[in-house]
């Protein structure tokens, strides 16, 4: 018999390989992946999110000890998302919910199934009630390319640095990109910070495609409104995040902008009804009200649409979290960072001329959009505007330490000056009297 030619022995190799071992078809993966964490809104809960190629059975194990079995079980559902790109690719998308968990415990899991199981993480579960203090990483426009503050992030968050993580909108660049596979990579970039630490969310310009469905179907946040809107209490602060995306893109229905709207102010209510428990309440959407940078977005417009609403009379959220007393407003869209003066319609409300935070008569604002991009930094207009104390065009992201009842401590961290801090401030507010500004 004649021996094969090499050609022929190549070919029957890269056959045998394409099919698998043993000549068995590649299946698909049933191990999890892109896993991360949320925070529910319910005291001692905690949802774990992850992605499978097939439908797999969806089981967290959890326990307390770093090896050995984990003893504790929670089953939860999935739900087929199907990308609308023109390949229709199919995840599936896992949640499973951690209750009865004890405040302030370190807890080690893994998620999947007996077809694939992650590997081990570990996560601290937040405490309970108002009498504690809560560290935070806020930033916004982060990509899959370019994400030049993530490896610091992931740094601090080794050492135990934050509770949780607020990402003010703008992920991967974008999600949908190449049938959703940058939502993939930009997924299992941030694992090893979002399968750590509560991992919360709002709504980009970045996320609008196939209305907003990659968005929707990736996280997990409180609420029935698929993560657009919804808030939770953390420590001594009432959380609300929103969507500013509702006033730009229409064409899925002005009726979300009354929605929201409507929604917002009676979670305000709500929320200062309940100052004497949770004193500060603090915001978190995308484009910004106010901005110095030197482009042509919303926020370098004098009547812009998240501060004045539509057509500059409907739906403005200025007046609203004026009128209601919000104390801090979170930000990104900019590719940069900037913190305001208090402010209210133009007018500095500082506190005094020497402490401007202490007692100020108008929202904080602080914008922080600067953790890593593909599009790069934003630069600002030549000349600030007399409402804007400090601007920063460095990679960075901001750390949030919500102290007490009465104090917040805002840093900025520069990527750029190897984690030098470039502002750092604190807000600080009696308790009496701190109602609303009106």
């Amino acid at each position: 018999m004649r021996p094969l030619c090499p050609y022929w022995s190549c070919c029957c190799l890269l056959l045998v390989f394409s099919l698998g071992v043993l000549g068995t078809p590649v299946a698909p993966k049933a191990a999890p992946e892109q896993v991360h964490l949320s925070y529910p809104g319910e005291p001692g809960a905690m949802t774990v999110t992850w992605t499978t190629w097939v439908p797999t059975p969806s089981e967290v194990q959890f326990g307390l000890q770093l090896a050995g079995p984990l003893p504790l079980r929670a089953q939860g559902t999935f739900s087929p998302f199907v990308d609308g790109g023109a390949l229709r690719r199919k995840l599936y998308i896992h949640r499973v919910t951690l209750r009865g968990l004890l405040p302030g415990v370190q807890y080690v899991y893994r998620c999947g199934s007996s077809q694939g199981w992650s590997r081990r993480f570990r996560f601290r579960a937040l405490k309970n009630g108002p009498h504690w203090s809560p560290h935070l990483a806020v930033f916004g426009d982060l990509g899959a390319d370019n994400p030049k503050a993530f490896p610091r992030l992931r740094r601090d968050t080794q050492k135990g640095m934050y509770d949780a993580v607020l990402h003010v909108g703008d992920f991967a660049y974008n999600m949908d990109q190449d049938n959703a596979r940058v939502g993939d990579k930009f997924m299992r970039l941030i694992e090893p910070v979002a399968a750590s630490l509560p991992y919360m969310t709002c709504p980009g310009n970045h996320e609008e495609r196939y209305n907003f469905s990659n968005y929707k179907a990736r996280f997990s946040m409180p609420g029935n409104n698929e993560g657009l809107w919804y808030s939770w209490d953390l420590g001594p602060a009432h959380i609300i995040s929103f969507s500013t995306e509702v006033y730009f893109f229409l064409n899925y229905g002005r009726h979300l902008v009354e929605r929201q709207f409507h929604w917002l102010e009676s979670d305000l209510q709500k929320a200062n009804k309940n100052r004497a428990a949770r004193p500060w309440i603090i915001t978190m959407g995308h484009r910004p009200m106010y901005c110095s940078n030197a482009d042509l977005d919303d926020c370098t417009w004098h009547e812009s649409k998240v501060r004045k609403g539509l057509r500059g009379k409907f739906y403005g959220l200025e007046d609203l979290f004026y009128k209601y007393g919000v104390d801090l407003q979170l930000w990104a869209h900019e590719h940069s960072y900037e913190r305001l003066w208090p402010i209210y319609n133009y007018q500095v409300f500082n506190g005094s001329q020497e402490m401007p935070y202490t007692n100020p008569r108008g929202p904080v604002h602080i914008i922080t959009g600067s953790a890593g991009c593909e599009e790069r930094l934003t630069p600002f207009s030549l000349f600030p505007r007399p409402w804007s104390a400090v601007r920063v065009k460095e990679y960075g992201y901001t750390r949030l330490h919500i102290l007490n009842g009465t104090h917040l401590h805002i840093q900025q961290v520069s990527d750029d000056q190897d984690g030098k801090i470039v502002d750092d401030i604190w807000v600080v507010r009696p308790l009496v009297g701190r109602m609303m500004y009106l």
